[in-house]
């Protein structure tokens, strides 16, 4: 069975792999690209199976625009996957306003209206699958990530409680969360803030280092078949880490924390007052 598919920042990176994926055996794609021109070869290779739409995210009343569009020229839309996002890089104290505010916009608030404005299709249906591309950043952090942790945060919280408000309809959700890989993510689609104060010289050094090993990015052509897997699987999973710097990290960084819940038991359990 085929499946109608929306997929939101198309242009690039994974949105434009797994479009092409699912393209390639037999899908129905509506991909969602400010600019659509960089969906032309897609358009050429498989025509009418491919809707694009142009979208900005950010454009409350675009979007629902684009999701009547879709649902009106497929006559369903089984599976959602919201991957429009960038990353904002520099410490939190050197982030303007602007920045931060952008940040949200884009990650947390696009991702909410184009969510919200899926649902009354896929309860119509009593069907569909959203897929939410967060981030290992959504249940761990990096410095100099500050505001890009806090909108994958703010994603998780929200996909979580969506999760639980729609499972008696039929409706399922995935968070995804891949660690780094070597997508544009980190190139042309970042932002940086500007880095003025000295005192974070040392963290801005080591984060560089970090970014310098080839191993900690992962192959985006590797997701592939991670991907068709959790859109095909009859129960997925509420969250899917991405690479092994994901799982590995997540990991060690839930053991400590259960360690350290338990450390403090007596205070929490006293707290409580009776």
């Amino acid at each position: 069975m085929s499946k109608t598919i929306l997929i939101t920042g198309a242009s690039r990176g994974f949105g434009k792999l797994w479009a092409e994926a699912f393209l390639e055996r037999g899908d129905k794609v509506a991909a969602t690209a400010r600019n659509l021109s960089a969906l032309d070869d897609l358009v050429q290779k498989y025509g009418e199976n491919i809707l694009p739409v142009q979208l900005d995210v950010t454009n409350h009343t675009a979007v629902n625009d684009a999701v009547n569009q879709v649902a009106e020229h497929f006559g369903s839309i089984d599976i959602l996957i919201n991957n429009a996002g960038y990353g904002l890089f520099g410490t939190v104290e050197e982030t303007t306003e602007e920045q931060a505010r952008a940040q949200m916009e884009t990650n947390f608030f696009g991702l909410l209206w184009v969510t919200q404005a899926v649902l009354p299709v896929m309860r119509k249906q009593k069907s569909g699958h959203v897929i939410q591309v967060s981030s290992f950043l959504g249940i761990a952090t990096l410095p100099m990530l500050g505001l890009y942790n806090a909108s994958k945060f703010a994603v998780e919280g929200l996909s979580e409680t969506i999760a639980g408000e729609v499972a008696h309809l039929g409706i399922k959700f995935t968070l995804i969360e891949p660690n780094g890989y070597s997508t544009e993510w980190a190139g042309n689609s970042a932002i940086q803030t500007t880095a003025d104060i000295q005192d974070y010289n040392p963290v801005r050094e080591a984060f560089a280092k970090g970014g310098d090993n080839p191993d900690a990015w992962g192959k985006p052509e590797a997701t592939i078949d991670a991907i068709l897997k959790v859109v095909d699987s009859p129960n997925p999973p509420l969250r899917l880490l991405l690479g092994k710097v994901a799982y590995y990290g997540v990991e060690q960084l839930y053991n400590k924390r259960l360690t350290e819940i338990k450390k403090w038991k007596d205070v929490s359990i006293e707290a409580h007052g009776h």
